[in-house]
């Protein structure tokens, strides 16, 4: 019988929360940052070209931002309505249009 290269430790396995807090949601949220423009305090969030998956509208220029171009997500950190309401109303921008808005 040939073979298998199939893993088979890891079946069934329960991740644990050192599994969470140290996973690639914690690395890719650690590149977060704040911004402030025009007297608002802006929370900004580097999308990879990789993890670009569907399309959005530039709100700088209008135009789409394409499945698979490395762009911006950006929304208020100072938001009286409450985290919620900030992050439902969250932008994708490409890059260049954030930086010169």
């Amino acid at each position: 019988m040939p073979r298998s290269n199939r893993p088979r430790g890891r079946q069934g396995r329960v991740p644990d929360d050192d599994d969470e807090e140290n996973g690639l949601g914690r690395l890719l949220a650690g590149w977060r940052r704040t911004e402030t423009r025009r007297g608002i305090v802006w929370n900004v969030q580097p999308v990879s070209a990789v993890q670009a998956q569907k399309s959005y509208v530039c709100p700088g220029c209008g135009k789409d931002v394409a499945p698979g171009v490395a762009h911006v997500v950006t929304w208020r950190a100072d938001g009286v309505m409450g985290d919620a309401a900030d992050i439902a109303a969250r932008r994708h921008w490409h890059a260049h249009c954030w930086k010169i808005s």
